[in-house]
């Protein structure tokens, strides 16, 4: 819920009265931390939220819906510096990744990359990670900031547990910062700074490189807005250096962008924020995230809350995350959703907005199984009022992810 008090917080659609308790909650027992970029985000507009325990710039001198819009045709960058790099190595780093994740994977090829799910025993889903096998021999593991501590300390304490029976595991915080440039001109803002060819370079595969003339950086082909993309993690202390040499590299349209436009993006992308749309008392299956589980690991039924989770596939779920397209009032999360009538609950709703490229609301929450199917109308209680909504196929836009031909 973080993101969602924040950027409630900057679009002024709570009370003035209601701030200094919604930032009181977001913030961790401990005081906001800042990344590395801090200092830039406010020389260039950059209006600063707290958020997971860190202060990160919500929008720029631009709306959230012109970022937004700016990402979809051009491109942007953001700083997501604030999410766990660990680096997993030793000759036993995929068992113990298989020990805490539903993902395959051994079946990884190198600079290959794949998204999974930390779960519980109980088949709950405790974060989402991206799980890179890299040219160097280690595993490159890149989990929510939201999540970070949770990570850590699941990670440190199972390597720990398996290194007491002879495992071979070291597990490392990577203290880099991650730049994100996400968008259709990004090959053009990207290509002059790296000395090999993008092109060769598929979705959801990673490499060493260095960028700008800086060297020992990972671009990832990856990002959280539905469009072609990278994330670069690189030294602290070279961060600056990046972002300004991207923002000068072309002619592109490309701009600073925040976690406002960042949210909306992912949403319109059909995308999950952990602690919105999954949590612990979400299961991959009701999810709709029962695709990131390798068909080994299914019949192994390995792997963390597998007889939970298996059983949900064989007697289905009781209710299930899908999309909706609503009239009116946008609904936010925690809307209740109604079945036709407007008298049965069926339903809530866990991430919503105005789409800024399909100038209609979007949506995604759970309900009943029942009412799954496309095309299904159903109402929101906004405001006290009545909205017809649809369920609706995700993503609401195209991705536009980049694999080469």
């Amino acid at each position: 819920m973080y993101l969602l008090n924040a950027l409630r917080f900057v679009t002024g659609r709570i009370s003035v009265k209601n701030v200094a308790g919604l930032l009181k909650r977001n913030l961790s027992s401990e005081a906001t931390r800042r990344t590395c970029l801090y200092d830039f985000h406010v020389q260039h507009g950059g209006k600063m939220v707290p958020f997971a325990g860190w202060e990160m710039p919500v929008q720029y001198k631009d709306s959230i819906s012109e970022s937004h819009l700016n990402v979809r045709a051009n491109a942007g960058i953001f700083d997501v510096s604030h999410m766990l790099q660990t680096k997993v190595s030793g000759k036993d780093q995929v068992e113990f990744m298989e020990s805490l994740t539903v993902s395959d994977v051994q079946k990884l090829k190198e600079r290959q990359a794949v998204l999974s799910l930390f779960t519980n025993d109980q088949g709950g889903i405790l974060d989402d990670l991206i799980i890179t096998k890299t040219e160097e021999g280690y595993l490159f593991v890149v989990s929510n900031a939201g999540c970070a501590e949770q990570d850590r300390k699941l990670m440190q304490t199972k390597a720990e547990e398996m290194k007491k029976d002879g495992y071979d595991i070291q597990v490392e915080t990577i203290c880099n910062a991650l730049i994100a440039l996400q968008g259709p001109a990004m090959p053009k803002v990207l290509q002059p700074g790296v000395d090999f060819d993008l092109k060769t370079m598929s979705f959801m595969t990673s490499r060493m490189a260095k960028v700008f003339g800086i060297p020992y950086c990972r671009v990832s082909r990856c990002g959280y807005t539905g469009e072609d993309g990278v994330e670069i993690s690189v030294k602290s202390d070279r961060a600056e250096e990046l972002v300004t040499a991207l923002l000068k590299s072309s002619t592109a349209g490309v701009r600073l962008a925040g976690l406002g436009a960042r949210d909306s993006l992912r949403l319109e992308a059909g995308l999950c924020l952990y602690g919105n749309d999954i949590d612990t008392t979400t299961n991959p299956v009701e999810a709709s995230l029962l695709w990131l589980i390798g068909q080994r690991r299914r019949e192994a039924e390995n792997f963390p809350g597998a007889s939970k989770i298996l059983a949900e596939i064989e007697h289905k779920p009781r209710r299930k995350r899908v999309g909706f397209l609503s009239t009116g009032p946008p609904a936010r999360a925690g809307t209740d959703i109604y079945d036709e009538t407007g008298k049965n609950i069926i339903g809530k709703v866990t991430s919503g907005c105005p789409s800024p490229s399909l100038k209609q609301n979007v949506a995604m929450g759970y309900v009943e199984s029942t009412f799954t199917k496309t095309g299904t109308k159903v109402k929101f209680e906004v405001r006290k009022k009545m909205v017809d909504a649809v369920v609706a196929k995700m993503p609401f836009v195209p991705s536009n992810y980049y694999y080469p031909k």
